[in-house]
């Protein structure tokens, strides 16, 4: 695996899943995903955990950016720069769409922002897998230019 290229190919992805998600939260408040939400609580609670002053909500907004790029983007760089990074990057993102729907609840991260009616769940899967392919096709046309 090729750092570099799998770095790019991961981020692309990110980006593209972060873009989409803050596009559509606007488009349709009623059953959008929020994604945003759940990353904000999770913040909140860790911030908690460790005694550390709670951020106002626009800040907490950025960071909870960040921190969706970031992680995201590293996990979608394990789509690799193989050959298959297509195949891959379907795989990780119908995981992590999945993941997504079925994991805020046990998380006690609430069910509502992922998992609020059948069309919230479908785009957490579809989104999530979007931003997987995004990231197996960038890793596949740096292979080719390489």
């Amino acid at each position: 695996m090729k750092l570099l290229p799998s770095l790019a190919a991961g981020f692309a992805g990110a980006v593209v899943l972060t873009a989409i998600h803050e596009t559509v939260r606007h488009l349709r408040p009623e059953d959008a995903p929020r994604m945003d939400v759940l990353g904000m609580r999770g913040l909140r609670k860790l911030l908690g955990k460790a005694d550390l002053p709670q951020p106002n909500n626009d800040t907490l907004f950025g960071m909870t950016m960040a921190g969706d790029i970031l992680s995201n983007g590293l996990y979608y760089t394990l789509v690799g720069s193989g050959r298959h990074s297509l195949r891959r990057g379907l795989l990780l993102g119908v995981a992590a769409g999945v993941g997504g729907v079925l994991l805020p609840g046990p998380l006690g991260l609430g069910e509502a922002p992922s998992n609020r009616t059948p069309q919230t769940q479908a785009m957490t899967v579809a989104w999530y897998t979007a931003g997987g392919l995004v990231a197996g096709a960038v890793a596949q046309a740096l292979r080719k230019r390489r």
